[in-house]
């Protein structure tokens, strides 16, 4: 039996945050949700790029076998394009995305997902969270750690383990391939809405409004009813039959929608992702710019090296200039220290010198701690390296037994490199921090976005 999805996507900046940083996609063969982070000139740019990057997969002509590396190739291209900004524009820096995105071709569905945006299926009245959160303590609780019921309330609930464009460093995804069942609905949300609506409630509304658009709009309500301190995301996505009933026109909401509105204006992926829309058919897509090249990450090094010797020739006192601010963490023997200048060489020149060996033992570290010290943590000021280190100290272990129990700093086994965290504003479930240090470390320290 041929199948179509019947879908609706709804955002709302919610009652205590001044600007949207999510971003929804729902098109006929394709759903994206993402969640920016990064302060207010960031995580609604993140979170565009990635719709931007996908939303030309939203065509009939793939075949099902290829759907997972189709989604791959837009993700890595969305974490290059997402890498080239944060290099370029210093306001943008540690600015990233959470991502789910769900593509359809016949009756296949391929899923790809990274962050603690959450996707949902409802099938015969049962509600089934589909993805795991890519958090700290998601972790914590899955090996054995924390109960779920202590996850809820641990300090470092928001600190995220995975995101696009936060580091350098190929994109680490869940994957799954699925079959698109008649009568399956499907949801995407960002945390706030099952921050603050528990999931029965969700469940509830999911099976009782049969509409996707009405679904969505009162999954929204629900959230602002329990006090909106997040931005809210819903993509709501029914199985149906396939038919001339189903939709054809995408919809897009949240940041790429409001930049296709032209409240934000501009150019480039952000632009294209908006202008999606406007097309009634896949083939308008084509039209659009070409997607921006990836570009080596050996380049930015060949440039510094260059600048370097241009100094030392006493031709590039500007680029002497730019080291001179630059800050990295890395291990001095036993200690950890703050290095001034970069981790690099220039023949016999080491363009780095130490600042300041702290009384911070590396063997004292977590495992993800220590692992994470295996390269150099840059930052582009004495205080931002001062803040890793605060972050690496609040996963200091004890010395008698390796690791403490879970705490207000809690220290882990070895798990994935963290990426900083995202903020949310007090709320029944989720409560926010300050913001963030952008460090892929767990850290009660959380970004805006």
């Amino acid at each position: 039996m041929s199948v179509a999805l019947r879908y609706a996507a709804r955002s709302d900046t919610g009652l205590v945050r001044s600007s949207n940083q999510d971003s929804g996609y729902a098109g006929p063969h394709l759903l994206v949700l993402a969640d920016g982070m990064g302060g207010p000139a960031g995580g609604d740019i993140a979170s565009s790029v990635a719709v931007a990057h996908l939303a030309p997969l939203d065509g009939e002509s793939h075949g099902g076998d290829d759907l997972l590396d189709l989604l791959r190739g837009a993700v890595a291209a969305a974490h290059a394009d997402l890498m080239e900004r944060s290099e370029a524009d210093e306001d943008l820096a540690g600015l990233g995305t959470t991502c789910i995105a769900v593509l359809r071709s016949g009756n296949k569905l391929a899923m790809v997902h990274i962050g603690d945006s959450r996707a949902y299926l409802l099938r015969d009245g049962v509600l089934t969270q589909v993805t795991t959160d890519h958090t700290f303590v998601q972790y914590l609780v899955s090996t054995g750690r924390l109960t779920p019921e202590e996850a809820e309330r641990h300090p470092q609930r928001n600190v995220i383990l995975r995101a696009l464009g936060d580091n350098d460093g190929d994109v680490e995804l869940d994957e799954s391939l699925r079959e698109a069942v008649p009568g399956d609905r499907w949801l995407l949300a960002s945390d706030g809405l099952f921050g603050v609506v528990s999931d029965e409630t969700i469940a509830e509304t999911l099976a009782s409004v049969a509409d996707p658009g009405a679904c969505a709009d009162e999954l929204i309500a629900l959230a602002l009813r329990a006090g909106g301190p997040d931005n809210v995301t819903c993509v709501v996505a029914d199985v149906v039959p396939g038919g001339p009933a189903a939709p054809t026109s995408p919809e897009v909401v949240g940041a790429a929608g409001e930049r296709r509105n032209g409240t934000r204006g501009g150019h480039g992926a952000a632009a294209r992702a908006a202008a999606l829309v406007s097309a009634a058919r896949p083939a308008a897509v084509e039209e659009e710019d070409p997607p921006r090249p990836r570009r080596h990450r050996w380049v930015g090094r060949v440039v510094a090296a260059v600048l370097v010797l241009a100094v030392l020739a006493g031709a590039g006192w500007a680029g002497y200039s730019w080291t001179r601010t630059q800050y990295f963490v890395a291990p001095a023997g036993e200690h950890v220290a703050i290095y001034r200048g970069i981790p690099q060489e220039v023949g016999p020149v080491r363009l780095a010198e130490l600042h300041e060996r702290t009384d911070l033992r590396v063997a004292d570290l977590s495992q993800v701690a220590q692992d994470r010290l295996t390269r150099p943590i840059t930052r582009g000021s004495l205080a931002a390296a001062e803040e890793v280190v605060a972050n690496l100290r609040a996963s200091e272990t004890d010395d008698g037994d390796g690791a403490r129990e879970p705490t207000p700093s809690p220290s882990p086994s070895p798990s994935p490199t963290p990426t900083p965290a995202r903020p949310t504003t007090p709320r029944p479930t989720l409560v926010p921090t300050s913001p963030p240090a952008p460090e892929p470390m767990p850290t009660l320290d959380e970004g805006s976005r």
